[in-house]
């Protein structure tokens, strides 16, 4: 099947052009400009008058929930509700139930995919303290990287002694994907608020106890390791500005910033309460702003989501009491196109930051970029399109979202997987099936 998308803004690789996109077969066939005729005929004319055409995302960062946790969200959903929000690939995280940390589990995950995933896949494989003589084992061509959890959220996936950390740093063959924030730290804060206010503190104390000084000592850290041991890093969700400080020198050390922390700030307590908890805390407003300038100065390598659903009863109680993580897959490409809007950083930059820099860090082959023999991942964006955050809307088998109640004036019209149109405009074809990514 041959398809034109006509009379767009083609948004691609630094430049901004009017004309149309071929697909053909799954790939993109033809690139031409407005003055130039579509390559013969086609059985579909997609009219994208007054629309952007970009490269589909990659949202680097993700939790499906499945396996084990799947009354929260699962594959099927959640993939569903990235082709509503332009998302055409996920890395999903294994912090799952069994978690994704021996090579069995990590291809019963890729089986499960297989049949129920409406979008692009891959999975992390799971560092712990003793398992590093599995990564000569791993195929480097169907797994993005190493997940790595210098932080206390995530069960017995904390990995805190120092010999474990520099076996992992020494011997990843992938990229070390690391979320940082020191254990110890979190500990003694979590004392102290408990000695001053109680067994059950206000949300609004989320990030003193997991504190600026946690994330940066870990990164620190982590930064560290990765100059010693000449590793690939890439550090997941900054939250504050300290840890700028720490990027932008080394282009084998690199940084996540995620949808949370560019949009909320400590404010906002106030209005969501446990909606906006998650690990590393939302910060101030002056770490906010840190972060949106580090979007176009270079520090800041890729932006993500971080989507960790929870059902709206789990985020009830205080910082000591909801679960932490937020649904933000759907809404994360409208929520850039909103900070374009607001001069944060320009349009061409979002597609640097979601489409090309993932392709480029985890080495994606054919995938990011729209490009003659490029598998077709594309969305067509409209702006001045408002529509509003209402439950109907959310995909998310959560069925919640922190973006409840806001306006957005860009609007999602088709997402195209694999050249497949997977959303059109409201309507969703649900026999659409992603494929595995492959790397390097």
């Amino acid at each position: 099947m041959k398809t034109a998308i006509v009379g767009a803004h083609i948004v691609n690789e630094g430049s901004i052009v009017k004309g149309s996109v071929i697909v053909e077969n799954g790939v993109v066939a033809g690139i031409n400009e407005e003055t130039a005729a579509p390559c013969g005929s086609c059985d579909k004319v997609v009219d994208a008058t007054g629309c952007f055409v970009l490269p589909g995302i990659i949202d680097s960062h993700v939790h499906f929930r499945e396996p084990g946790l799947t009354s929260k969200a699962d594959i099927e959903t959640e993939s569903r509700a990235a082709a509503y929000g332009g998302v055409t690939t996920y890395f999903d995280m294994p912090n799952t139930l069994p978690q994704t940390t021996t090579l069995a589990d990590l291809d019963a995950k890729f089986s499960i995919a297989r049949q129920k995933s409406h979008v692009n896949y891959s999975f992390f494989f799971g560092a712990t303290n003793d398992n590093a003589a599995d990564f000569a084992r791993l195929d480097i061509h169907r797994v993005p990287g190493v997940k790595l959890f210098m932080g206390s959220s995530t069960g017995n996936m904390l990995v805190d002694r120092r010999e474990s950390l520099r076996r992992i740093f020494e011997t990843s063959p992938l990229p070390i994907v690391a979320h940082c924030e020191d254990s110890t730290v979190i500990k003694e804060n979590t004392d102290k608020v408990r000695r001053t206010y109680g067994e059950r503190p206000s949300v609004a104390l989320h990030p003193v106890i997991r504190s600026r000084e946690a994330c940066y000592e870990s990164t620190r850290l982590a930064v560290e390791l990765a100059r010693q041991s000449h590793a690939r890093l890439h550090v997941a969700h900054l939250s504050t500005a300290e840890e700028l400080s720490l990027f932008g020198s080394d282009p084998a050390i690199t940084a996540e910033a995620c949808i949370a922390h560019l949009w909320f700030c400590d404010e906002d307590y106030e209005r969501l309460g446990a909606r906006i908890k998650c690990n590393p805390a939302v910060k101030t407003g002056a770490d906010r702003q840190a972060l949106r300038k580090a979007l176009t100065d270079g520090r800041i390598f890729t932006v993500a989501t971080d989507h960790a659903p929870h059902l709206l009863q789990e985020k009830q109680g205080g910082a000591l009491e909801a679960a932490s993580g937020m649904p933000m897959l759907q809404f994360s490409l409208v929520a850039m196109l909103e900070l374009v809007d607001k001069g944060v950083l320009p349009l061409g930059r979002v597609v640097e930051l979601m489409c090309h820099n993932p392709a480029r860090l985890f080495e994606v082959r054919r995938r990011g970029f729209i490009r003659e023999g490029y598998a077709a991942d594309l969305v067509v964006v409209k702006p001045h399109s408002p529509w509003t955050v209402i439950p109907q809307l959310i995909q998310s088998k959560c069925g919640w979202s922190p973006m409840e109640g806001h306006t957005f004036n860009w609007q999602v019209r088709q997402t195209f997987c694999n050249g497949q149109l997977v959303y059109d405009d409201g309507h969703f074809d649900s026999a659409c099936r992603g494929v595995e990514v492959a790397f390097r």
